[in-house]
């Protein structure tokens, strides 16, 4: 995308949207197409409402993440980072980078810092290392950030790397891992002692990570010394629509030092 500034025009990032615009298009026309079924099945409007109504909210969700319509997506993005209480020396690590926001915007709050950002990258997401890079390069950091494919699940990383890291709505989604906290367990292993850590995710879904307490629990027994539990749902910036379970309604920050 291109913007002018200044009567020159110049390139701006693009970190993309949480609601791929293809989730409106296919809920929009599946809803079609069950209301065209019900001129011979009158039951199928029901279907047929139902998928509008997710073409809708789908809809007003991306609207109120993008920066024009809420910025909701910028402002979780800026809680992960508010919560890592780091001197910004040494290396980060940003896991499942997406669109690199974490990775460049832990470089331009913290000049003397070097980060990486992994990602899969999958066709699922409308994410890229190019994208990446270009982003990097753009907000004038890719000096100081690089990224590379790689799976939360196994970090190309000896033990105690990094002097920080983050993660934001990734660990649920590592497919590898059947017990997903041994996904935290494994972005823990390259953090330094004493390091200082910010993992954001569906941390309130009992289902993917078990009781908030007992995770808690499990958290320090690998001898994590400082865990925080901050509930991102009550964040008043998240409008009451958007507090669904499985969406903005059951995530959580886990923070803190190792």
């Amino acid at each position: 995308m291109k913007r002018k500034s200044d009567g020159v025009i110049v390139s701006k990032p693009d970190y993309g949207n949480w609601v791929p615009k293809r989730l409106i298009y296919i809920s929009f026309v599946i809803g079609l197409l069950f209301l065209v079924s019900t001129l011979w099945f009158l039951f199928l409007v029901i279907p047929a409402t139902l998928f509008f109504f997710v073409a809708a909210f789908f809809a007003y969700a991306r609207y109120k993440f993008s920066s024009a319509g809420g910025n909701v997506q910028n402002s979780v993005w800026e809680l992960v980072l508010s919560h890592l209480d780091w001197s910004g020396e040494g290396k980060a690590l940003d896991i499942g980078c997406g669109n690199g926001v974490l990775a460049i915007r832990l470089a331009q709050k913290y000049p003397e810092a070097h980060v990486i950002g992994i990602d899969c990258w999958g066709k699922l997401w409308e994410n890229s290392k190019d994208v990446c890079e270009r982003n990097a390069m753009i907000e004038g950091v890719s000096e100081r950030v690089a990224f590379q494919k790689a799976s939360a699940s196994s970090l190309p990383f000896d033990d105690e790397y990094f002097d920080a890291a983050v993660s934001n709505f990734v660990f649920h989604v590592v497919g590898d891992v059947k017990d997903k906290r041994e996904v935290i367990r494994e972005a823990l292993r390259v953090v330094k002692k004493g390091g200082r850590f910010a993992f954001q995710d569906e941390f309130l879904v009992k289902k993917i990570f078990g009781n908030p307490d007992d995770l808690i629990d499990a958290i320090r027994s690998w001898g994590i010394s400082k865990v925080e539990f901050v509930k991102t749902r009550d964040a008043e910036f998240i409008p009451r629509a958007l507090k669904l379970p499985l969406f903005l309604g059951t995530i959580a920050i886990i923070a803190g030092e190792k």
